[in-house]
């Protein structure tokens, strides 16, 4: 009896033994809530009980509101006691109308194990892995020949635990193509490059890689991926989509790479460069990242609505740029799945709502770029004012010149009476006009600077205090006109120098006959002290420096600008998301979930910049990384590059991803070169990208990289590479945008008849990150390669296939042309074999297998007998070839046409 009761009990432990081991809890290891709870919640609960909706007025979001009770006052969750746990009970109601999830299918009993399991282990909550710091991993200790780094180690281990075999090395062709397209965007053929295919050894090979770092066209191919990511364009973008100047911005990201400027650093100069002390021209040009933001300049929008739209932008995308991590929807609502709550979208908007742009036409503030002659005299001004006046006054008199800061745009004026905002950009006035500039801080200034245009003079122009007969605080004078009603710019004083005040101007002039007719128009107004008066022999010389440098005509570049303390913009939470409805008042900072700012941070973006780039905070070096890694394997260790939270993928090899990010942190000092040259040298990146049938049914999409990688080339890439492989491409650097040929009627501008202008010379074959970039009509051929508009953030590029890219290839007349300039370098008259030989080896680097010279031989052989009877068309293709050679010329053409166009040309394998 005693041994039937000992057979029967062990048999019910062997039975639910089994049945937790198949559920995936095993009785003797704990539930993980991150990797097996949380998924169940996200996918089954959170829809009705989470950020969104809490129904029943219970969450799962949140610890603290899980456990608290529900509103039928029950505890959904009871730690230690599932039993007891009311969510439990609901998982297994017979009653259709009690059972969760309501009215949908009932979770699968392995489902209903890891929940009841957990909660009976105290339902103790965990973190997702990307929230987590990025902490030191154990490298897998694999003896292989085939590693050669750390990296190799941990995709070794990965592998054997997939069944996988890794790959051999690729040929020294290959691999050189490969490494010269990721570091440099395009086939970089030199002595080094040569040196390395002739002697293949690993040594060489880090001579090729260490020149392509050092290269300067590196800086061009990382910040082509950049620019996405800063939804950088050339124009402002929304309908009216005028252009913008801030190409300086792309140049400054070029450099920066070039110089491998560490990340945190690169980070902190595009978040904060402002507000570092004393910044530099370069510094300010850096926070344009920022001001890529679109601007509304159609007539008739509402300013502050597109201002705000600007800075819930900047929220976004630093999220998701920068921390790769969705926190758009947290505008309207606490997140669905991530605990992250509403108001706390807020807090981090109030870093980014205290800057001095709203969405003007001339995109204001800016950093005024001086010419060699107006920087001198900026020197010897900022000299002479650090030894006759206060460090603060000579910092406020310098900023001023480069920034025209802080001002009060006309734009913000109200109480219109016979003037308006015309076309919502700036304040004009009729005779009679009146218009208020609310709560300006009149204390310890002096006088008014104006930036205005008289249309007609005369009259008279007042400003008064509080009312439109109260004191008069300034007159100013209305008799010069500048030629064709030009900006001008004014300085009078203020007869009060106390308190803050509304302020009304007033304009009457009488010869305004027209009623409709505006006499005066402003662009902005700057209280301030007046140029300090000093005895001095250079006093003069110095205040005529002054002027001219207020004066002077300069190109240049939007910038963010911090609010001084009396134009602090404070930060309310906009209920439901709406900017209209606003709530409670909140002060800048970040999620309760990352702690807070780091210790003696100033609360302002550059205290953001602090923490993001602090060892500490765990998104930061992993984003990057995983981006890094995606550019140079096609999919990044993570494939959802713009969301690591937990409705993101899974990474495939977390502690590579974790390796490599601490490594970054710690061991490289945040060098983004020495980041990829580690990836680069490794074994697993110069591995053969042959699929074996072994891979192909274990691994298709290559998650476990046990071969190299195979992917289409970038829309850039395909363009630079054709310019490089057919000799013309441009060295040039820098610079104004280029047109290179685009059909005519493909923009449409009826604002400002703006039209695309067709560049001359080298400029017709720079690379494809100087183009023109415009929002509503990007260039027509990077789109069909998966270009993007860019009017927000792209974290990645959807590779597609379609007929259009190869309608690119053969048709574009960038091709036709490019395919002339290779038929011209590879043509021999009467020897098309040895031509096409030639073509196929400039292109690819490789030689010409026997089958493929055949088919390129035979669509020769075609055209030519097309060509013989319809001469003309071969004139088309001529390029100035003798009259024997053209129509040879012209099937040679063509091949060349569809080398460009071959499948192993654009695709990096």
């Amino acid at each position: 009896m005693e041994y039937k009761k000992f057979a029967l009990i062990f048999s019910l432990l062997l039975f639910f033994g089994f049945t937790y081991i198949n559920s995936g809890c095993s009785l003797q290891s704990k539930i993980d809530y991150s990797t097996q709870v949380k998924p169940i919640l996200n996918k089954h609960c959170i829809a009705c009980h989470g950020g969104v909706k809490k129904q029943g007025g219970w969450s799962l979001l949140f610890e603290e509101e899980a456990l608290a009770k529900a509103k039928s006052g029950k505890f959904a969750i009871v730690p230690g006691d599932a039993s007891s746990s009311e969510m439990i009970k609901r998982l297994h109601h017979k009653d259709t109308e009690e059972r969760m999830p309501y009215q949908k299918e009932p979770l699968k009993e392995d489902e209903i194990a890891i929940l009841t399991k957990w909660i009976d282990e105290g339902a103790k909550w965990g973190e997702h892995w990307a929230y987590k710091s990025v902490s030191k991993q154990e490298v897998p200790s694999e003896s292989s020949d085939w590693v050669r780094n750390e990296i190799d180690n941990f995709i070794l281990s990965k592998a054997k635990e997939n069944g996988l075999n890794t790959s051999k090395q690729a040929d020294p062709i290959t691999l050189s193509r490969r490494v010269s397209l990721d570091l440099v965007g395009f086939p970089l053929r030199n002595k080094a490059e040569a040196f390395f295919v002739k002697n293949p050894s690993e040594e060489n090979y880090e001579n090729y890689v260490d020149n392509l770092l050092s290269s300067p066209q590196f800086g061009e191919k990382w910040t082509s991926m950049w620019l996405d990511l800063a939804r950088y364009a050339d124009t402002k973008g929304y309908e009216r989509d005028d252009s913008r100047n801030i190409w300086r911005y792309r140049d400054w990201l070029i450099t920066a790479f070039n110089e491998d400027m560490p990340y945190n650093q690169f980070l902190t100069e595009q978040l904060a460069g402002d507000l570092l002390p004393n910044p530099t021209e370069n510094q300010y040009i850096a926070t344009a990242f920022h001001r890529n933001s679109m601007t509304n300049d159609e007539g008739g929008t509402d300013n502050e609505e597109f201002r705000t739209a600007a800075v819930l932008d900047r929220v976004n995308t630093t999220w998701e740029t920068l921390m790769g991590t969705t926190f758009a929807c947290v505008q309207c609502h606490s997140h669905p799945y991530d605990p992250f709550k509403h108001n706390e979208y807020y807090k981090f908007m109030a870093f980014f709502n205290n800057t001095r742009d709203e969405d003007t036409f001339d995109d204001y503030p800016k950093i005024r770029h001086f010419d060699s002659t107006q920087r001198v005299k900026l020197h010897s001004l900022e000299n002479w004012l650090g030894k006759n006046v206060s460090s603060q006054e000579k910092k406020n008199i310098a900023n001023f010149i480069k920034t025209f800061q802080p001002s009060y745009n006309s734009l913000t004026c109200d109480e219109f009476v016979n003037a308006e905002l015309s076309d919502t950009k700036w304040l004009a006035m009729r005779n009679h006009g009146v218009a208020r500039l609310k709560n300006v801080n009149l204390s310890g200034k002096n006088s008014l600077m104006l930036r205005l245009k008289i249309y007609l003079p005369g009259g008279s122009l007042l400003v008064r205090k509080e009312n439109i007969n109260g004191e008069i605080v300034a007159i100013i004078p209305v008799n010069k006109v500048k030629p064709e009603g030009g900006w001008q710019i004014q300085e009078v004083p203020l007869f009060i120098n106390k308190g803050k005040h509304n302020l009304y101007f007033t304009y009457q002039n009488n010869a305004l006959l027209d009623p409709n007719k505006s006499g005066i128009q402003f662009d902005w107004f700057y209280f301030n002290s007046d140029f300090p008066q000093k005895k001095s022999p250079e006093y003069l010389v110095q205040k005529q420096n002054y002027w001219d440098l207020v004066n002077a005509s300069t190109q240049a570049t939007p910038i963010m600008v911090e609010n001084t303390s009396d134009l602090f913009r404070k930060t309310q939470v906009f209920n439901r998301g709406s900017w209209l409805s606003k709530g409670e008042e909140v002060s800048a900072n970040v999620p309760k979930l990352f702690g807070g700012l780091e210790k003696n941070a100033p609360n302002n973006r550059l205290g953001l910049a602090q923490w993001m780039t602090s060892p500490n905070n765990p998104l930061v070096a992993r984003t990057l990384v995983n981006r890094l890694w995606e550019q140079l394997f096609g999919v990044g260790l993570v494939e959802t590059l713009e969301d690591l939270g937990s409705q993101g993928a899974n990474p495939t090899n977390k502690e590579l991803l974790d390796h490599l990010s601490y490594s970054f942190i710690h061991n490289y000092k945040w060098s983004v070169k020495r980041l990829l040259k580690e990836m680069v040298m490794s074994a697993t990146y110069q591995q053969d990208s042959k699929l074996s049938k072994e891979g192909l049914n274990k691994d298709p999409s290559n998650k476990f990289l046990a071969r190299g990688p195979r992917v289409r080339l970038s829309a850039e890439q395909v363009r630079d590479q054709a310019l490089a492989v057919c000799g013309v491409l441009s060295t040039k650097m820098y610079g104004k945008p280029v047109m290179p040929f685009q059909p005519q009627g493909i923009w449409l501008s009826p604002y400002n008849g703006a039209k695309w202008k067709k560049s001359e010379g080298e400029d017709q074959y720079r690379r494809a990150i100087y183009t023109f970039w415009k929002r509503t009509s990007p260039y027509p051929s990077m789109l069909s390669f998966d270009g993007v508009g860019r009017e927000i953030c792209v974290s990645r590029r959807i590779r597609t296939n379609t007929p259009l890219q190869a309608l690119v290839t053969l048709n574009d007349s960038v091709f036709i042309d490019l395919s002339k300039k290779l038929a011209s370098k590879s043509f021999i008259f009467k020897q098309e074999k040895e031509s096409i030989k030639k073509a196929y080896k400039m292109v690819t680097g490789k030689e010409i297998s026997q089958a493929k010279l055949n088919s390129l031989s035979h669509l020769y052989s075609t055209s030519i007998a097309q060509y013989k009877l319809k001469p003309e068309l071969a004139k088309l293709l001529s390029y100035g070839r003798k009259e024997e050679e053209i129509i040879s010329f012209a099937g040679m053409v063509l091949v060349c046409n569809s080398i460009l166009n071959l499948d192993e040309v654009i695709t990096k394998s």
